[in-house]
């Protein structure tokens, strides 16, 4: 006698992803084909990433795609820190704010857009999107930059460091006479 093999339910927060993301899709007017994946990895981070434990859907590229494309309707909130901004790049325009301070600098966020949150891989903005849910903002999803690339997203854009200021210079400029 083979026994069928024990599945237990998705949590309660998995279920709900899906509709979130469909919610987000409607509210944008996008093509919705994209979001029956669920909150499942994007397909290139799937096979390194760790499991993904939040209600905030992880979005593939195509997804986040959608999104830029209609930049009224979105905030872009990059979570990493300046060097991370630095070294792998971010999206044409953002808001940067790290996710150490994201709870205490909410009144800065807009309520009337949806809101991609970005980190390198995901995770930390899967986070930062669960936060933010729970306060009452509309977020799309989670990305990570460079797993965007990985999927050969194109949006990325390299950021140069400024170069370092001269011994004992403020960076102000002398009154014009």
């Amino acid at each position: 006698m083979q026994h069928a093999p024990h599945r237990s339910p998705a949590p309660a927060r998995r279920r709900h992803a899906p509709a979130a993301a469909l919610l987000a899709g409607l509210w944008l007017g996008l093509p919705l084909a994209g979001h029956a994946q669920g909150s499942a990895p994007a397909p290139a981070a799937a096979a390194s990433a760790p499991a993904w434990k939040y209600q905030t859907q992880r979005l593939s590229r195509a997804q986040v795609d959608a999104l830029l494309a209609r930049p009224e309707q979105l905030l872009v909130l990059d979570i990493r820190r300046p060097d991370e901004l630095i070294k792998y790049g971010s999206f044409p325009a953002f808001l940067n704010i790290q996710h150490k301070d994201l709870e205490k600098q909410l009144a800065y966020l807009p309520r009337d857009r949806v809101i991609l949150t970005v980190s390198n891989h995901a995770q930390r903005a899967g986070a930062a999107g669960d936060l933010l849910t729970s306060k009452g903002f509309k977020v799309a999803g989670a990305t990570g930059s460079e797993d965007y690339e990985q999927e050969g997203g194109q949006q990325v854009q390299h950021i140069q460091a400024p170069p370092p200021r001269a011994a004992g210079t403020t960076g102000a400029q002398p009154a014009q006479p």
